[in-house]
């Protein structure tokens, strides 16, 4: 008899402890799968950088124009996974690869620079960690540069 008795007064707790445990749960999931968004904007991006940079230095006669470079560069831009406004990444190309016809091995050697910046716009997260994190803006700037010597 007391058995049943007990089992009254505990009907129904499952359903308050999974009502307090749920905010966290989802916290965590949607945590997970939105910096994990993040994450691979930021390996997209490099990617990018780096198969751009490498189109640049690569031995042809002209060498690549800085607009050649970053087409390249924007051949990843239907990859990128972003919420809100979609703009496109900026590319820069330092410093501008000289088209000259007449010296093509005058750059071997000298070091060129293709940087790709990104703004991730948050799902979830942005405004609620700029509510808490002081110097946290949504959207959030990524950036990946790299430098390789032509060739």
């Amino acid at each position: 008899m007391k058995e049943l008795k007990l089992k009254r007064i505990q009907a129904g707790a499952e359903i308050v402890e999974f009502a307090v445990i749920l905010p966290f749960l989802l916290l965590v999931m949607f945590g997970i799968m939105e910096f994990g968004l993040v994450f691979y904007d930021k390996a997209l991006i490099t990617n990018a950088s780096r198969e751009a940079a490498r189109s640049g230095i690569a031995y042809k006669c002209p060498v690549l124009s800085a607009d050649e470079i970053k087409a390249v560069s924007d051949g990843y831009n239907g990859f990128l996974i972003s919420f809100g406004e979609s703009i496109p990444p900026t590319v820069t190309v330092s410093p501008t690869p000289p088209t000259s016809t007449t010296n093509c091995g005058a750059n071997s050697g000298t070091p060129l620079t293709v940087t790709v910046t990104y703004s991730y716009q948050f799902l979830v997260f942005g405004n609620l960690f700029s509510l808490f994190v002081s110097g946290f803006t949504n959207p959030l700037s990524l950036s990946a540069t790299t430098v390789m010597n032509y060739e």
